[in-house]
């Protein structure tokens, strides 16, 4: 297959250091080529479009590479040179987001734990609970999964059965803590949200509008306090700086003075799979 040489060694080390979470995706399925870049081999998918110019999108499968038909391989493999840290630092963060995903999937079953503001909560089939009950204390990370959530179905319910009650049950109380937080941070802000809807998109925790209008992602609730904080008053800060400038991130620090903590956290984070 073609490829093209390694990069010169003074550039090398720095993507071996960002390529070695890479090695999952290394191969998008459709590959057609394959590159050698800093020591590591990567098999790219190349589509001919009518464009002007070398296209390159690393996603969930891997590399994908658009270029107009009269565009050589030489001159593809260079620019893949040229991008070397940038698609091995993509490729890995795709890599480390599967190996979480898979990590985090829920067996729906009476048993199975499960995320909620940060703690493990664990499910119990209940037939004698009218819908869905938590029991026990606050939730503390790292407290072994001592809350318990009753659900009100019989033992041998479906897997489908049991995730959706605890979907419902956690869209519930996702909007009901959004909205006491949005409260908060609205206060502190200046500003009015006027509509909060739930959001499921797979790859933003929330959005705003210039309209007042914000939406935040309903599995914000199995994630830490301070992570959902930080995504609040993220999209309301929107609000009033609708960019991401110095001055937007001035009025996130004027609510959220160590936020820099909480993004950290949050970008080790992805929407949870159930």
């Amino acid at each position: 297959m073609p490829r093209s040489d390694p990069a010169p060694a003074p550039q090398r080390a720095l993507f071996e250091a960002e390529a070695a979470p890479a090695q999952a995706l290394a191969r998008h399925p459709q590959a057609s080529h394959e590159v050698l870049l800093a020591g590591q081999r990567v098999g790219y998918a190349l589509r001919r479009a009518r464009r002007r110019s070398i296209g390159l999108v690393v996603g969930a499968d891997g590399l994908a590479v658009s270029a107009p038909r009269w565009v050589g391989l030489a001159e593809i493999e260079s620019a893949l040179q040229a991008k070397a840290g940038w698609v091995l630092r993509k490729l890995g963060e795709q890599a480390r987001r599967r190996r979480q995903l898979d990590s985090l999937r829920i067996d729906w079953r009476d048993g199975a734990v499960l995320p909620y503001l940060g703690a493990p909560l664990r499910l119990v089939l209940d037939a004698a609970v009218d819908g869905v009950r938590l029991d026990g204390a606050a939730p503390t990370p790292g407290d072994g999964g001592g809350r318990v959530l009753r659900v009100g179905l019989p033992a041998p319910a479906a897997a489908a059965q049991i995730r959706d009650a605890v979907h419902g049950w956690l869209q519930a109380r996702a909007r009901e803590w959004f909205v006491q937080r949005c409260r908060h941070f609205e206060a502190l802000l200046g500003v009015r949200m006027t509509r909060l809807a739930l959001s499921s998109a797979a790859t933003r925790w929330g959005s705003a509008s210039a309209d007042g209008s914000i939406r935040l992602h309903w599995r914000l609730i199995q994630l830490p306090p301070a992570c959902i904080d930080y995504v609040v008053a993220h999209e309301l800060a929107h609000l009033r700086e609708m960019h991401h400038g110095p001055a937007f991130w001035a009025t996130v620090r004027a609510v959220l003075p160590h936020y820099e903590q909480q993004r950290r956290a949050l970008r080790e984070q992805s929407p949870l799979p159930g």
